[in-house]
């Protein structure tokens, strides 16, 4: 978490706003997202590689199953805080379907959006001074939401050089008397790395060999691409489900970010516990988007399929890109929309007459200079590189990636 700015107080002498919640930083990727689209709207013809989000719109069948909730009053009042029987019954469904994993109705918490099942599963499962393996880089969430229930985040590095991927020997490095949990997270946000089904199960089977709870985050399961096959940790190490939480949603696999339905499953005791958190915090998901879920989950998988379709071409064509600037260098992602590429090489070098020293100093070069808004390595624990969502139109892509080699090729 970070460190609390510096905090105006009351009379009495006492902070305003708590030191717990002081101390929670912005999303980086949404506030590069809302710098983006400020300077967009005056006048400034930036293009944006930080939001992960869709650029589709969500599917007619979708849209036109919420359009008939709203005129249907039974969801006009309050409905169970778990979640619609008929959704939750959809996503038991849904989950042997994609993830040949089998769970019960009373496994599953539909929440609002994929964050809050983020937030309320390290809550739920986290007591102080717990301490989470948080393989990075990271999505920018994760951390804070770690602190904010208590726990304390151990960061296990990856880079370039092994695909982003974590081993058991980094694993057991980290690993302390105080491990509860190790979040896991597959298609990767940011690096869009996916673990080979052979690691996932060596991983799960150490979960279950040291007691290790596993929150594992599969809201990116159907943006695989190439050879890549996501497999559930659960589905492939069956003794480990009953210290297992996944997490999912419809905000990426049906271009949904706005609708905000996510879900939690999980053993039933972890469930009802996370479902009494939210029966205060939020009581039940809007019922108008509960149905748009439901229609997204229990319908075909066409429209996915298109979207994977052209996500994959603007990988193969970013990729290609990225790789013909020097001083930079990009594994091939594997999975959700994201490339990571390193941009170490040109930390210290002189472009336009500045040198930037990190890759925060380099993003916000790239955005004045060439009008490209990319998240710096240091909103993901790792300095020195960039998160690039290619979840943007294919001619902005190209331009964006384009202006921005130009002006990196002038570092001398």
């Amino acid at each position: 978490m970070a460190a609390p700015e510096t905090q105006s107080v009351t009379h009495t002498g006492k902070p305003r706003v708590s030191a717990r919640i002081g101390g929670i930083s912005e999303s980086a990727t949404l506030a590069v997202d809302s710098k983006a689209k400020a300077l967009k709207a005056e006048g400034r013809p930036v293009i944006g590689f930080g939001a992960g989000e869709p650029d589709f719109p969500t599917p007619a069948p979708i849209v036109q199953a919420a359009s008939a909730a709203c005129a249907d009053p039974r969801n006009h009042r309050y409905s169970p805080a778990s979640g619609l029987p008929e959704l939750r019954e959809a996503i038991v469904t849904k989950t042997a379907r994609d993830s040949n994993h089998t769970i019960q109705p009373n496994q599953v918490l539909v929440t609002n959006g994929g964050k809050q099942a983020v937030y309320q599963t390290f809550a739920t499962l986290l007591d102080p001074g717990d301490e989470v393996l948080l393989p990075a880089p990271y999505w920018t969430t994760y951390p804070e939401a770690i602190s904010l229930a208590g726990g304390v985040p151990v960061v296990v590095g990856t880079d370039e050089s092994t695909g982003y991927l974590a081993g058991i020997e980094q694993l057991e490095a980290a690993r302390t008397p105080r491990t509860k949990v190790l979040l896991f997270n597959s298609p990767s946000n940011p690096t869009g790395a996916v673990y080979p089904p052979e690691r996932i199960a060596e991983i799960g089977r150490w979960a279950v060999e040291h007691g290790i709870w596993v929150i594992t985050d599969e809201i990116y399961e159907h943006l695989i691409y190439g050879g890549a096959r996501h497999v559930s940790m659960p589905a492939v190490v069956p003794e480990l489900a009953d210290t297992c939480v996944i997490l999912n949603g419809v905000a990426k696999t049906y271009a949904m970010t706005g609708w905000r339905v996510g879900w939690m499953i999980g053993p039933t005791d972890v469930i009802k516990a996370a479902t009494n958190l939210q029966s205060h915090l939020t009581s039940n998901v809007a019922n108008v988007s509960q149905h748009a879920a439901l229609e997204a989950v229990s319908g075909p998988l066409d429209a996915v399929a298109e979207m994977r379709e052209a996500f994959d071409r603007r990988r193969r064509t970013i990729v290609d890109m990225l790789a013909a600037i020097p001083g930079v260098s990009c594994p091939e992602p594997h999975g959700a929309f994201y490339a990571y590429p390193s941009v170490k090489e040109l930390l210290g070098s002189e472009i336009r007459g500045v040198r930037p020293q990190t890759s925060a100093e380099l993003a916000e070069l790239v955005l004045e200079q060439a009008e490209v808004a990319v998240v710096p390595g240091e909103a993901f624990g790792t300095p020195g590189y960039f998160r690039m969502s290619y979840a943007l139109g294919d001619e902005d892509l190209a331009e964006g990636v384009r202006r921005m080699g130009e002006l990196l090729s002038e570092a001398r």
